[in-house]
């Protein structure tokens, strides 16, 4: 006997779209490709290329984040004079300026073990940390001075990348987004690249806040496989022709469903999320294809994590990513508490040579004028040891916010140049003292931004990347 009853709900619900997907969502995929042409031309969609405020020095970040706060004082900021007390007790109306929890922990002076030589037409000082990064002085922006809010690293991240220690704010990437859009329509606009997980803070470190959704980073975690360094991009269940079909009408009935509740920017980042994942199983396929790389730019960049992933930064910002930011691995790998000296050796070894092949591959292709390469960590470290160790491969130095190192090179800042400086001890900033907030605002204007003018309207006022602070430091561009 023919059984009439209905079917189950989730079967005629899975049958609908089977068949409905090819028909309907294959015309749905023809009208919602044009309806982005037509949108992006009309700049209603809010990832399209906007102009900034003015002509621009620079188009594009790679933000390189030794995580944990590197060591200026062994890196890029040598202290003559700390050589000479080494093992001496720190005086006392020193102590009293560093922050309670590390004046605790404070130990003797401990002058760098490391050597160092003036390098390039500049004489720039560089630590022989540092040899192949050395080779690139002439075009350093050695900022010695910068100075932080809170000797930790969680509010030092935030800071850091985000403009505040404490509260949820917009990260640098996003605001970049929000205020240019996105030039590759394939590939999201700001990358984040963390080997082994994510830093401390984790995802509050590319977060949009109250950003829409849209804008915020996407973390990659590039410690994996390196076959599918994004987990699920390709499918192989589905046709391509059927996939497409079936994304357009999933979209044509979110557009239904987003129609009927206006104003909600979660909707529409969903959106477009979905449509920008399906568009990345291409893209993203052949970014991280390094085998389409000539063999000696591989073997300048090197086989190696770091190597790999300057390599796939570099790839990304040509194919118009706004905003690539590479930590060096998950956590805080340089938290040098204790065994620093071994450790330094190790991560300084780790990175050197793919700096370098970064900036040596920008500079090739003529990319580095208009690309701002950032280095440096939420902190730095104290001219001190961490207790009182004695043991060479044993000692540590604290955090330290008051007079660390960031270097910049590229996008209009100007090279071969040491700016700012810390005393003798390497305890203070006591010339052209640079916060974070000056560093984001300079940064923003070689973006072609009056980081007073960018803003964003929530909860009845103006919120910027700088708050009610920052000026930019003319002195240290070309």
């Amino acid at each position: 006997m023919l059984n009439l009853s209905p079917l189950p709900e989730f079967h005629s619900r899975r049958r609908w779209l089977q068949t409905a997907g090819l028909g309907i969502g294959a015309v749905a995929a023809d009208a919602m490709l044009a309806e982005s042409a037509s949108s992006a031309v009309e700049g209603a969609s809010p990832l399209a290329a906007k102009a900034p405020h003015f002509t621009p020095r620079a188009k594009r970040v790679i933000h390189l984040f030794m995580n944990g706060g590197p060591s200026q004082i062994d890196t890029f900021d040598p202290k003559p004079k700390l050589q000479e007390l080494d093992g001496q007790e720190l005086p006392k109306s020193l102590l009293e300026t560093l922050q309670p929890t590390q004046r605790n922990r404070a130990g003797r002076l401990f002058g760098s073990p490391f050597k160092f030589s003036q390098c390039g037409e500049s004489g720039l000082s560089i630590s022989e940390l540092y040899p192949h990064v050395a080779q690139h002085a002439d075009d350093l922006c050695v900022i010695r001075s910068m100075v932080g809010g809170i000797a930790n690293h969680t509010p030092g991240l935030l800071l850091m990348n985000c403009g505040h220690p404490a509260l949820p704010r917009p990260s640098f990437g996003s605001w970049l987004m929000y205020g240019l859009g996105n030039e590759s329509e394939n590939l999201p606009g700001f990358v984040v690249l963390c080997p082994g997980g994510m830093p401390t803070a984790q995802s509050r470190n590319w977060t949009s806040a109250f950003l829409p959704g849209i804008y915020q980073g996407t973390h990659i975690d590039t410690g994996g496989s390196a076959r599918e360094l994004i987990p699920h991009l390709t499918r192989k269940d589905i046709r391509p022709g059927s996939q497409r079909a079936q994304v357009a009408l999933t979209q044509f009935l979110n557009e239904q469903h987003r129609e009927e509740r206006p104003g909600d920017d979660r909707l529409d980042s969903r959106m477009h999320a979905m449509e920008l994942a399906f568009r990345m199983q291409t893209a993203a396929s052949d970014v991280f294809d390094l085998a389409q790389e000539p063999q000696h730019i591989r073997e300048m960049y090197g086989d190696t994590l770091q190597g790999r992933n300057m390599l796939i930064a570099r790839r990304m910002v040509e194919q118009g990513v706004r905003y690539v930011q590479i930590y060096h691995g998950a956590g805080q790998p340089w938290d040098g508490h204790s065994n620093m000296v071994p450790r330094l050796r190790q991560l300084t070894k780790e990175s050197d040579q793919p700096i370098a092949a970064l900036l040596t591959d920008l500079k090739q292709r003529g990319m580095l004028e208009d690309t701002l390469v950032i280095w440096g960590g939420e902190m730095g470290r104290t001219p001190t040891t961490q207790g009182n160790v004695r043991d060479i491969n044993r000692i540590g130095r604290d955090h330290h916010i008051d007079g660390y190192t960031v270097w910049v090179a590229g996008g209009g800042f100007r090279g071969g140049v040491e700016y700012g400086m810390t005393d003798e001890l390497g305890m203070s900033a006591i010339e052209n003292r640079v916060p974070v907030h000056d560093l984001h605002a300079t940064l923003l204007h070689q973006l072609g931004f009056d980081h007073e003018r960018l803003t964003y309207r929530h909860s009845g006022r103006d919120f910027r990347l700088t708050d009610i602070h920052g000026e930019v430091r003319e002195d240290l561009l070309a």
